[in-house]
């Protein structure tokens, strides 16, 4: 039997990477601290929402640390992470600016999987294509800017405006417009309302027989060639003027206005393409009618607090749902931080002079490698005082807030922290294991 013979089919050094643009922004979205299986759905709905520019295949492992995405991230340029966590009151989700902040943290109210909005429509469907491209970013419903507009919600604006690409509308491909992000602000509730959507473009003012003439039978698991079978009707009238098995109004056929059913319903819906567009006879100069489809996920969201830095490194606190304090408190609370960035920043000046001197020393007495463990000594020193400096800074911020963040706390896969815990007890409370016994020759 001849040996198979293999092709190669991947590239010697793997493919080549494309370069971004500057101004692209990238992603981190991950799961924090003990989550449920609905939260670890989320986290991968969200993930497909941000695509093509977001860490889609990120494997999270029980060992990482927040702090391990907050230090790789500068190396992959990424921009911004995105975390959900469970808090005793709800969930929550963070949007952290890197790599110096503002971190805004809002609590889930209410929120639906894409697989809830999917179920509940016929026509919303995904085909996987729209997601090579950015989705287009729509903020409504915020007040526009003036002295009375509250700042926050101004921030808002700008921080969920950096999560995506800017809009350029000369240099837009419109095939490349495939999805739609809405952020609505309700002024009623004081929430944040974030949906989901894929454009749809359909021949305009036709009905639904007549649209199936023009787009073929391709939505039909019938037909494989894309045809029409019209085998079991009379007369062309009997599929484009009335529904099959129903006779018209007096026994006779239908008119053709009262079975029109238009895709758009007004005029207000239908466009001329400005240039040709995905999907069959969507040629440049055609006027369509455009609906949004929506495939979730559904987010009801309240801004709970907002803060200077990262986590870890928080700074002063910007803005809180539930307490306020005082100008004098603000005042006290922006000199502690100067301070403790001050002391951070001469420690760290001391630190690197040691560094530097004892290398000196080192260099001159060859042969010696006491010096290169002097360094590391040094250097984790100052980490560990730097650490501190974070700790103390950061315990009245965290009493404030009603879910506990620790960039030490290591992400979990959702309930296997459960059954590790279950498996160790089990194997502590395991008797002692009886010795083999060995048979031998008598």
């Amino acid at each position: 039997m001849a040996k198979r013979r293999k092709n190669r089919t991947h590239i010697k050094g793997g493919a080549p990477v494309e370069a971004l643009p500057d101004g692209v922004p990238k992603s981190f979205i991950v799961k924090h601290g003990q989550v449920g299986s609905s939260l670890v759905q989320l986290v991968r709905d969200m993930r497909k929402v941000m695509e093509p520019h977001t860490a889609s295949r990120l494997k999270e492992r029980k060992r990482n640390k927040l702090k391990d995405y907050l230090t790789l991230a500068p190396t992959l340029q990424v921009t911004h992470l995105l975390a959900f966590t469970l808090t005793p009151v709800a969930p929550s989700f963070r949007i952290v600016r890197l790599s110096n902040g503002p971190t805004l943290s809002f609590r889930v109210e209410r929120y639906s999987l894409m697989k809830d909005v999917m179920s509940t429509s016929r026509k919303a469907r995904s085909i996987g294509v729209e997601y090579l491209s950015p989705p287009l970013l729509v903020l409504a419903s915020f007040p526009p800017p003036s002295p009375t507009t509250p700042p926050h919600l101004s921030l808002v604006m700008k921080s969920f405006q950096t999560l995506f690409p800017p809009l350029s509308p000369h240099n837009l491909s419109l095939s490349s417009a495939r999805r739609v992000v809405l952020v609505a602000y309700n002024s009623e509730r004081g929430t944040i309302d974030f949906r989901h959507y894929i454009i749809k473009v359909k021949p305009y003012g036709v009905s639904k027989r007549v649209k199936r003439v023009l787009e073929g039978a391709t939505g039909s698991a019938k037909s494989s060639t894309g045809i029409l079978d019209l085998g079991n009707e009379k007369d062309i009238a009997d599929f484009l003027l009335r529904k099959r098995g129903e006779p018209g109004p007096d026994g006779g056929y239908e008119s053709a206005a009262s079975s029109t059913e238009s895709i758009a319903g007004d005029d207000g819906d239908a466009v001329d393409l400005a240039e040709d567009y995905v999907g069959r006879n969507n040629k440049k100069g055609q006027r369509r009618a455009v609906r949004l489809d929506e495939v979730g996920p559904r987010l009801e969201l309240r801004l709970v607090k907002i803060t200077e830095g990262v986590p870890g490194k928080e700074g002063a606190v910007m803005y809180h749902e539930f307490f306020t304090k005082s100008k004098k408190e603000i005042t006290e609370q922006k000199a502690a931080h100067a301070a403790k960035e001050k002391l951070r920043k001469q420690r760290r000046e001391e630190q690197e002079q040691n560094v530097e001197r004892k290398k000196a020393l080192a260099n001159k007495d060859e042969g010696d490698g006491d010096g290169v463990d002097d360094d590391d000594e040094e250097m984790k020193d100052a980490e560990e005082m730097d650490e501190e400096l974070d700790d103390a800074a950061n315990t009245s911020d965290d009493e404030m807030d009603d879910g506990g963040w620790d960039e030490e706390e290591e992400i979990s896969e959702g309930e296997e922290s459960e059954e590790d815990d279950n498996g160790e007890s089990s194997e502590d409370e395991q008797p002692p294991t009886k010795k083999a016994r060995i048979r031998g020759k008598r």
